[in-house]
């Protein structure tokens, strides 16, 4: 079966980096867009950032823009997730999330638009 496995997820301060990775394992990786959400403590998930199949598109929102950076390795069918001048309004359990919708072009902004899902990795990031 489809499994997502997210990890890299830790303690950090304000400015500070980190790099979350998400395996993949039980579909064709290599044909599918990714997604990086994140869903902090009462509040609903929210879109991080999303990659096509073949890397060559990527969409953040402002909110990340310039400071996260999403790549994929589909040899390692493995997505990640570089975190950089991290805030602590950054802090929530990280998810990353498939799009089943084979070879699409089109970027999946909500929760709504993926269909598997990983465990989730926890990011703190104090001030």
């Amino acid at each position: 079966q489809v499994q997502l496995v997210e990890s890299g997820g830790g303690f950090v301060q304000a400015g500070g980096s980190l790099r979350l990775s998400c395996a993949a394992s039980g579909y064709t990786f290599s044909s599918y867009a990714m997604g990086w959400l994140r869903q902090a403590p009462g509040k609903e998930r929210h879109f991080v950032a999303a990659i096509t199949w073949n890397s060559a598109n990527t969409y953040y929102p402002d909110s990340v823009k310039g400071r996260f950076t999403i790549s994929r390795d589909n040899a390692k069918s493995t997505v990640y997730l570089q975190m950089n001048s991290l805030k602590p309004e950054d802090t929530a359990v990280y998810y990353c999330a498939a799009d089943r919708t084979l070879y699409t072009r089109t970027l999946r902004t909500t929760q709504y638009g993926y269909d598997y899902w990983g465990q989730g990795t926890q990011v703190t990031v104090s001030s």
